[in-house]
Formats: structure tokens, sequence, C-alpha cells
């Protein structure tokens, strides 16, 4: 495939934005042959699969309509959303994933060491992330200013936050209501 991945960037970005989603990566590799393109995008309040395989096939006219892809080997499109395993790099994946359980690599900073810290992705403001830490039912807010944030990856959780942290993440009523029905239809299927 002759064409790199800012390439794929520059001609599908206007369109990603047009349906409301941030364009997050673009990968172009060669496996077992054929060569793969895979956009990786997102918007608030998520997608599903409808909307994502709507996008994918906007995405591939516009891609088809490119002379060095038509004309090219045949390759595979994949048009996903963000991985549980994606760091956490900009101010919106944070926003994005409020509530969510998170483990964060903190820098050494004067006048304290590196530190790891794991809890709820709570309140974004400014440069400053809300970490809502529960230690066996004890609820603490921890304020870490993203530039010392090293590493931050959203972690696979099993477990019903209270109320109390999903408020604390800054998460309204109804958006409480939501995922804690999502969470009990999850526990019966």
């Amino acid at each position: 495939m002759p064409i790199s991945p800012p390439q794929v960037s520059e001609l599908v970005e206007k369109l990603v934005a047009e349906q409301g989603f941030d364009l997050e990566d673009v990968t172009v590799n060669r496996r077992d042959g054929q060569d793969e393109l895979t956009i990786v995008v997102d918007r608030d309040g998520g997608s599903d699969l409808d909307v994502l395989a709507d996008l994918s096939n906007r995405i591939s006219e516009v891609l088809d309509a490119v002379p060095e892809l038509a004309e090219g080997d045949p390759y595979v499109l994949e048009v996903t959303s963000p991985g549980v395993d994606r760091p956490l790099t900009l101010p919106r994946h944070w926003r994005r994933n409020a509530g969510r359980r998170v483990a964060v690599d903190v820098a050494a900073r004067e006048g304290s060491e590196a530190r790891s810290v794991t809890g709820r992705i709570g309140k974004l403001t400014g440069e400053t992330v809300e970490i809502v830490i529960n230690h066996r039912g004890r609820i603490a807010v921890e304020s870490i200013p993203l530039d010392a944030v090293t590493t931050a990856v959203v972690q696979v959780d099993f477990s019903q936050p209270s109320v109390t942290e999903l408020e604390l993440c800054g998460l309204d009523a109804d958006e409480i209501e939501r995922r804690r029905a999502r969470d009990r239809t999850q526990l019966n299927n």
C-alpha cells in the first residue's frame, strides 16, 4: 500500500469530524501478504457498531477514490473505537472516561516521589484531573496535574461503584442511573 498513515489521516479527517468523531489514530500494517488499514475514532458518548459500520462505509468510499488505493492490491479496512488498553494522553480522553477505573503512574515532582494511583476518573479542570479512590469504603479524591502523568490506562472493572463515587467523579444523576442499569443488565445476562 503506497500510502502512509499521515496521508490517510489527511484524506479522512474532515469526513470523520463531520460525523461527530475525533480521529485518534491511523495505522497501516502488512499482515499475511495483505495491507491492513486501521482507523481509530472516538466521540463523546461513545458509539455503537451500526454507527461505526456506517462511518467505515463512508471512509471506504473516500479511500477507494484515491488512485493509488483503487488500482493497488486490495486492503482490509478496520474502523474502530479505542480499546480499553489505549493510554489516556489527551484531556478529551480523560473526560470521555469519567467514572471509569484507571491506573495512573505519576512522575516524581518536587517534594514527592514517583507513584502509582488506582481509582476512578473524576473531574477534569484545566490541567488537573481528580482521581476518586475507594480504599475499603473510605473515599478520597486526589488531584493530579496532567503533566505529571507518565502513563494512564483504563482498567477492566467488574465492580459496581457506589453512587457517592460516581457523584465525586462529576457524573449527573441521569448518567449514574444509566450506568447502574447497564451494570444490572450485564449481571443478569
